[in-house]
């Protein structure tokens, strides 16, 4: 029997604004813009559509695969020829929607090449999905469009399930096949997300990335940590975000009780693209909620 969230029109409200601060984060993404300006900008976008961030938005650059976002006093500028990973996810009340895409900073076409290669495969991918079938048939196509272009799939790293405040869900949706036996259930959320490398289509842990995540209620022993996991639930977060000194003290004593987010770094130090959408698994196959508004 298909579970649809009952309250689906958050979900799909929600997955707009990611996709709207998106494709903001795209077009502000030019040579001589500092990366913290980018990422306040998508944030501020989704705040004020009437969402929060799902996660701090990242803005991984070249071989950086994924998780890196602008700490508070980040000076970093984007360069021409950049290869800029624009991740974005909004929840409201916790349904949340994932989404991203691959710009070479600039305008250039030097690595169109990747970022095509991402772009087919999560349609070819999105293609597959069906109610009942088998999550290696979204695997194969993936990994098939990718090395069709003389590319690797970053095999380490995978789509999701999205549940209530739970961005990655219990389902990994594998960028090569012969990883999963799982199946597609009617009424879920989805989140496709392949990437594409020149490297060798592994990753490595990397430095901090500035994104942190609660791993339980820490309690109300102290209110200000308190405050902070009412507002972030078990959702990754920035020290960016904390609004007063105290919280970011508060932060900082709390190390234990924080899951910390590395640099995912590709392992022969090759370009990384990526692209991701939101879907919704309905009774034909899939439904792309992450779609930009117009305009």
């Amino acid at each position: 029997m298909a579970r649809y969230p009952p309250d689906l029109e958050r979900w799909r409200v929600a997955a707009r604004i990611a996709a709207g601060a998106r494709e903001l984060g795209l077009r502000r993404a030019t040579p001589g813009t500092p990366r913290r300006e980018v990422a306040e900008a998508v944030e501020a976008y989704i705040r004020d559509h009437g969402a929060e961030p799902a996660f701090p938005v990242n803005l991984s650059r070249n071989n950086e695969a994924a998780h890196y976002t602008p700490s508070v006093d980040d000076a970093a500028v984007l360069a021409a020829g950049d290869l800029l990973k624009v991740d974005v996810g909004a929840h409201i009340e916790g349904a949340a929607a994932d989404t991203a895409d691959t710009v070479e900073v600039g305008g250039g076409h030097h690595h169109d090449h990747l970022v095509l290669a991402v772009r087919e495969a999560v349609r070819d991918g999105i293609a597959a999905v069906r109610p009942g079938g088998a999550v290696d048939d979204v695997s194969a196509a993936i990994a098939r469009r990718i090395r069709g272009r003389g590319l690797h799939p970053v095999v380490d790293l995978t789509g999701h399930s999205i549940e209530r405040y739970v961005l990655h869900g219990p389902k990994a949706i594998p960028n090569a096949p012969g990883r999963s036996t799982a199946t597609f259930e009617e009424g879920e959320i989805v989140a496709i997300e392949p990437f594409a490398t020149n490297g060798v289509g592994h990753i490595e842990n990397g430095a901090f990335g500035n994104i942190v995540r609660f791993r339980a209620d820490p309690g109300a022993a102290d209110p200000v940590l308190a405050r902070l996991f009412d507002r972030f639930r078990t959702l990754p977060f920035t020290a960016r975000w904390a609004d007063a000194p105290e919280e970011r003290a508060a932060l900082a004593k709390a190390r234990k009780r924080l899951q910390t987010y590395p640099v995912f770094l590709e392992q022969a130090g090759g370009l990384v693209a990526q692209a991701e959408h939101t879907i919704l698994v309905g009774p034909e196959g899939a439904e792309v909620l992450s779609v930009a508004p117009p305009g």
